[in-house]
């Protein structure tokens, strides 16, 4: 302490100087906001994140790869059938399912390929669940006890059915142009054949 300075002065200087020294900011709202608007929007990036996931292992691309593999099937077992049945009207109805089947199989590669979906990359889930092995033993079966017209009219006829809604469920649920184009063509295209099964079958019940 300067000896010149009284006691008075010296305390006086003191304070000055710890007023003018440099003082440790301590954290204030504006950081605290700062923080929570970051939390936030990783949270939300987070959610954000789960729901694509979510929505991609159900959504459109999990439909379109059941569509692409039930057509296939419906395909190869329609072919098959073709030689035991008996009726005229069901041989000719048949005929029409199996060239429908081949043009859409055929018109599905683009729109699908465009929409992330390779039809020859199909999941193996979604292949074994498609494969139609309990319609191909209900039919062998019902060509065992001389039942195979009605039978496979009836369970054609299903299928055809479950084709068409899977079809408009993804039209609903996607923006492609393509797609939706595809979609359309090929349910105006199925709907007289799937009029033709269900005709028969009511016939023949």
């Amino acid at each position: 302490m300067d000896p010149n300075l009284t006691p008075n002065q010296s305390k006086y200087s003191i304070d000055y100087l710890n007023q003018i020294a440099p003082q440790e900011k301590k954290p204030g709202l504006g950081n605290k906001l700062f923080l929570f608007i970051i939390g936030g929007g990783l949270l939300l990036a987070i959610i954000v994140g789960i729901f694509a996931l979510t929505s991609n292992s159900n959504g459109p691309t999990q439909k379109m790869q059941t569509l692409a593999a039930r057509l296939t099937t419906l395909k190869t077992i329609s072919d098959k059938a073709q030689k035991n049945i008996k009726s005229g009207d069901l041989r000719s109805s048949n005929s029409s399912l199996s060239v429908f089947l081949t043009g859409a199989n055929h018109d599905i590669v683009t729109p699908f390929a465009n929409n992330g979906v390779d039809i020859k990359k199909i999941d193996k889930t979604i292949l074994a669940k498609e494969a139609g092995t309990d319609l191909t033993n209900k039919l062998e079966d019902a060509r065992l006890n001389a039942v195979y017209d009605r039978t496979y009219a009836s369970e054609m006829g299903y299928q055809l059915q479950t084709v068409a809604a899977l079809m408009k469920d993804i039209y609903t649920n996607t923006k492609s142009k393509s797609l939706k184009d595809f979609l359309v063509t090929t349910d105006n295209n199925l709907t007289p054949i799937k009029n033709q099964f269900k005709d028969f079958t009511q016939k023949s019940s």
